[in-house]
This record gives structure tokens, sequence and C-alpha cells, in this order.
């Protein structure tokens, strides 16, 4: 069943939430070196990448990602080691999440109506 995708969303004890809206923030933000190109190329306002960012970085016991204002270049941001971290994390529970749910994954697919347009 290769057209499935599996989205997780960790929901902390502090009611905090990390999902995959805010790691592929994260990895914008780590390929991209600003938060508005990296809101650009996700398609989200620079103000709500900004929030994203904010409540992340007051989640975690450090912050995931440190902006620079101004400067010659216009400033940035990029990850720190704790944004790193909880990308590595995420994806390492994500691939845990797939690998040993494969045998769900295929029983869903045979359940799956063949017939029906996929949803936009």
């Amino acid at each position: 069943m290769t057209d499935t995708q599996l989205s997780i969303r960790l929901d902390l004890t502090s009611g905090d939430r990390i999902g995959p809206g805010k790691i592929a923030l994260l990895e914008a933000i780590r390929a991209k070196g600003s938060i508005s190109a990296a809101a650009r190329q996700l398609g989200m306002s620079y103000r709500r990448a900004w929030l994203l960012v904010e409540e992340l970085n007051d989640t975690l016991c450090e912050p995931a990602v440190t902006a620079a204002t101004g400067g010659q270049r216009g400033g940035g941001a990029m990850l720190t080691p704790v944004g790193e971290r909880v990308i590595e994390h995420y994806r390492a529970i994500e691939d845990l999440a797939r690998s040993s749910a494969i045998v769900e994954f295929r029983a869903i697919g045979k359940l799956v109506r063949r017939d029906r347009k996929a949803r936009t």
C-alpha cells in the first residue's frame, strides 16, 4: 500500500503538540536559512511560521530555532542542536511506526475502494 501515508502527531504531557507541520517547518528552516523563506516554501504566512517557531521554542527545554534580525544580509534563522534532534527523533518514530505496521497498512489497502477519486 504505497499510496497510503502515515501522519503522526505527538501530544506532549504539557499539552503542546509536535506534528508533521512543525517538523516540515524545521526542515525548511534548515534548508532555507530563514523563517520567511521556509514559510514561502510551505505556503504559509510568515506570521504563522513565526508563531509555530515560538511555540516549539517554548515547548522544548532549549530553543529549536535561533533567529537573527537585520544585518547586511537581512538576518536569518538556523536550527539549534535541539532542533536537529527533534527532527531526528520524530523521523525515527515515523520510520518505526511505518515498518512495524506494514501488515496493517496492506490489510487496510485491501479494504479501500479502488474506483473512487482521491480527495483534494
